[in-house]
């Protein structure tokens, strides 16, 4: 005979949102009855396949995820094609998720939920990881926002929900289900190139609450001001633990609130990063909008921008040696950490883009790869938005001095000295241009240019011209 209602479990797909707290659908679930947990790697070429640092990622966090559940169930293939079978095995009565807002994920909830609908299987989807769900937050005359300002000028007055308490789990019987996590082979091997990264972070939801009271503790107060110094720790790095759900911006956005409450002295700084936290709201409402985004341009004038292809330029910014310290210390941050600091981004972005004039795709393919908060509404709205070819993006003819930028945010160079080390010794007044050094003093400081650190491949000035040439170009043909 079928189980009853009352016994048969309900089936929680877990995304990006790994994590007990403030989890709209588990809590669903829970009240409910037994639960089965399982997460869905998707590795097929019709998935947006995730890069190798947020495998590395992926792999830590499910395995906390495994540990505060006691149990999640892994299984490999299309949502559509796996969750289903998995439904009708354990006799689910229902399958809930919470929503993702990327192409691909909505395509796959339409799919699953079609596919469970055939099958007479309930199913329903909860709002995920974003404060506000896109299209919310509309222009009086009913259009989504273009421009960042006015859009979280709208935000203000629409009220964030409260969070949702970890609930009490009963895992239903999960014996026989699925894969192990090893089986995935998420980590790198021969070599482990991920190594250091264990050293900087520690993925899953209890890491993600211990980073947000660290920052809130120590780092938010100045932010407001101190946020664009990569040589100090005024960033939160919540970035790839908000990108995995391991925290939900309605906790960030509670716990910041709270502390705005008890102590007005953090309003400026809390109101900022509350801000930042927007911003990611309105490049997930663009991506919505305008579903190309990572690949398309926003702009299309700039289909018309006269790209260079080339690939030295890009394996040596890559790499971190463009013989510009602070471009070159960032992309080595980002190697050896997965993060690179978000000022310092700005700068390594532009320095592709304007300076190399290469197309910004190429930086978003290398930025996905290698950063463990890739996500891709984010980085495609970010990239975008230097190239000036995004919604209320910078002007193109804005193009950051590297050289300045560094001494502006890096004054006393110790961001550049930590991953450049090769400079270390440098005098401060050269250690951002040390191609304007004198032979004495880069022979004191044991530096050679182009054999211990490279000369630059493209001369500043000389490079801003042509890029302004090509910007006018762009307009003259557009």
């Amino acid at each position: 005979m079928p189980a009853r209602t009352a016994d048969r479990p309900i089936l929680v797909w877990f995304r990006q949102d790994l994590r007990l707290t403030d989890h709209p659908a588990l809590a669903h679930a829970a009240a409910r009855g037994g639960v089965v947990p399982v997460f869905v790697l998707d590795d097929s070429p019709r998935g947006c396949a995730r890069g190798g640092a947020s495998r590395w990622w992926l792999h830590h966090s499910l395995a906390r995820l495994r540990a505060a559940l006691k149990g999640l169930v892994l299984v490999r293939g299309e949502p559509a094609v796996v969750l289903p079978q998995l439904a009708q095995r354990v006799s689910a009565q229902a399958v809930v998720w919470n929503r993702r807002y990327e192409p691909r994920a909505r395509a796959d909830e339409q799919a699953l939920g079609q596919e469970l609908n055939s099958r007479g299987v309930a199913h329903e989807s909860f709002r995920g990881n974003l404060l506000w769900e896109p299209g919310q937050i509309k222009t009086l005359g009913g259009d989504a926002f273009k421009v960042f300002t006015p859009f979280w000028r709208a935000c203000q007055k629409v009220p964030v929900a409260e969070c949702l308490a970890a609930p009490k789990v009963r895992l239903h019987n999960l014996d026989g289900l699925g894969e192990s996590l090893d089986a995935w082979q998420l980590l790198p091997r021969s070599p482990d190139w991920a190594a250091p990264f264990a050293k900087h972070w520690s993925p899953g939801e209890r890491g993600a609450w211990q980073r947000l009271q660290k920052f809130l503790a120590g780092g938010l107060l100045g932010y407001e001001e101190l946020r664009n110094r990569p040589d100090l720790s005024c960033v939160s790095r919540l970035s790839p633990h908000l990108h995995f759900g391991e925290i939900s911006p309605r906790q960030i956005w509670a716990q910041v609130r709270a502390l705005i409450s008890r102590d007005p002295d953090f309003r400026n700084d809390g109101e900022k990063f509350l801000a930042e936290i927007g911003w990611r709201e309105f490049s997930y409402q663009l991506l919505v909008q305008f579903p190309q985004l990572p690949r398309n341009n926003w702009r299309p004038e700039f289909d018309g921008y006269p790209w260079v292809a080339d690939r030295a330029h890009l394996a040596a910014w890559q790499r971190g040696q463009t013989g510009y310290p602070l471009v070159d210390a960032g992309m080595r941050e980002l190697w050896r950490t997965g993060y690179m600091h978000n000022r310092v981004r700005m700068v390594a972005a532009s320095f592709l883009i304007k300076h190399l004039r290469i197309h910004w795709r190429k930086g978003e393919t290398w930025f996905w790869d290698t950063l463990v908060d890739a996500d891709l509404a984010n980085n495609a709205a970010g990239w975008q938005w230097v190239a000036g070819s995004g919604a209320d993006a910078a002007p193109y003819f804005r193009i950051f001095n590297p050289m300045e930028q560094g001494r502006k945010f890096d004054p006393d160079g110790s961001y550049v000295r930590r991953w450049c080390p090769e400079l270390a010794t440098l005098p401060d007044a050269y250690l951002h241009a040390p191609f304007e050094a004198p032979p004495p003093v880069l022979q004191a400081a044991g530096v050679t240019l182009g054999r211990t650190y490279p000369k630059p491949i493209v001369e500043h000035r000389a490079a801003r011209a042509a890029a302004l040439a090509g910007y006018q170009s762009m307009r003259k043909h557009s």
